[in-house]
């Protein structure tokens, strides 16, 4: 086909097309689910979103196995929070250490610890899970909100914020859970994998599309819980206490989530890059019992990127100069709207910047994903990772 003095042969007009199709959707995907926070951001700055003026009790669940350290250098942040009425229910999950030696100290000091214990050696496939409804069973209040023995809310009003949005209706209040950053490629390759996970089901849900939550930083009403039967339908799998909690039970209309920096959480990362991919492929396989949309609109964005990549590089490979000049301005202009959405948001949550590692990371995390998804413990096959 000649087009203005250039030859177009079928397999250029074949890459273009896939290139153009695969742009679009990234860019529809980026300007709308990835900027969400930042959209967020600039209505609540705007007063355009209503909070709840109300601050109904809240009762904090943590579940602790062998973690006196990190029970030692973060609960006090979590005790001391500036809030009217809240209780913090530490489950000691079978440990081993001196956690509660630790914990009855400091209940000596805080009136609003609570503890309880799951006996050592308890059999469950998940003692987490376990651990998790002995803490709710135990909590007087209906609002339970959720976080790590290893994590440290990012400021004394971390349970205001999270409680400002307590609307009636209202069952699910999803937050950012964020790493430390810290020194090494491994750490940046965290980071990032984060970040862009909770920007997407931050985004996802803000559009009433919520998928999953994390563990680190979410609420949900103790009616939730019961209605679901608890974790009835997943003790079978040793993970998904929090993401398949979400995703079975959250919708459009009972889920809000919570941006602002002083409601985050940090937690301690993994320090190798074989321990961030044993956590990856514990938290992806429980990934198949996510339900058929989650599931499809999830396999859309990584399937669209592919594609925008293959096309790429066929179009510079075999593609005529038109064709090369087209592919390259759409390559950087996704570069460009990735760096900008991803750095700011990033910088609204106090995390590091993103550059050349970020196109890196945004092709090699796939790959990753993918080679789990193919060749790791997926589903039934979940039960056979040991974790700590």
């Amino acid at each position: 086909m000649n087009f203005y003095g250039f030859e177009f042969s079928v397999i250029e007009l074949v890459v273009c097309g896939l290139l153009f199709l695969a742009f679009s959707y990234q860019l529809y995907f980026y300007l709308r689910y990835i900027r969400a926070v930042l959209r967020l951001k600039s209505r609540i700055n705007k007063n355009k979103v209503s909070f709840h003026p109300d601050k109904p009790p809240v009762s904090v669940i943590i579940c602790a196995k062998d973690e006196v350290d990190n029970l030692r250098k973060f609960l006090t942040f979590v005790l001391e929070q500036e809030y009217p009425d809240f209780e913090v229910i530490v489950v000691n999950d079978g440990s081993t250490d001196e956690t509660e030696t630790l914990l009855n100290e400091l209940k000596k000091t805080y009136t609003n610890l609570r503890t309880t214990f799951v006996p050592v050696g308890a059999t469950n496939l998940s003692s987490k899970k376990l651990a998790l409804t002995l803490g709710i069973k135990a909590a007087k209040n209906d609002w339970l909100l959720f976080t790590d023995a290893d994590c440290m809310p990012e400021d004394k009003t971390w349970i205001s914020h999270m409680a400002r949005n307590f609307n009636p209706g209202i069952e699910f209040v999803l937050g950012y859970g964020a790493y430390f950053p810290k020194k090494g490629w491994v750490n940046k390759l965290i980071t990032y994998d984060t970040l862009f996970n909770a920007l997407q089901y931050l985004g996802l849900a803000f559009y009433g599309k919520p998928y999953m939550g994390v563990g680190r930083n979410m609420a949900y009403r103790k009616e939730v819980f019961f209605r679901q039967k608890g974790f009835a339908s997943t003790l079978h799998l040793r993970s998904g206490d929090d993401d398949l909690m979400v995703n079975h039970a959250a919708n459009r209309f009972n889920t809000k989530i919570e941006i602002a920096p002083d409601s985050i959480t940090w937690s301690e990362p993994n320090k190798t890059f074989q321990d961030w991919y044993f956590q990856k492929e514990r938290h992806l396989s429980v990934s198949t019992f996510y339900t058929a949309a989650s599931k499809f609109r999830l396999s859309i964005e990584p399937i669209s990127r592919g594609l925008f990549y293959l096309a790429f590089i066929l179009a510079m490979v075999f593609g005529n100069l038109i064709t090369m000049i087209v592919a390259g301005a759409l390559f950087i202009t996704r570069l460009i709207i990735q760096f900008l959405i991803i750095n700011r948001s990033s910088k609204h949550f106090g995390g590091r910047k993103y550059f050349i590692t970020l196109p890196f990371f945004d092709i090699f995390l796939p790959v990753v994903t993918l080679f789990i998804m193919t060749f790791g413990r997926m589903g039934s096959k979940a039960k056979n990772i040991h974790w700590k």
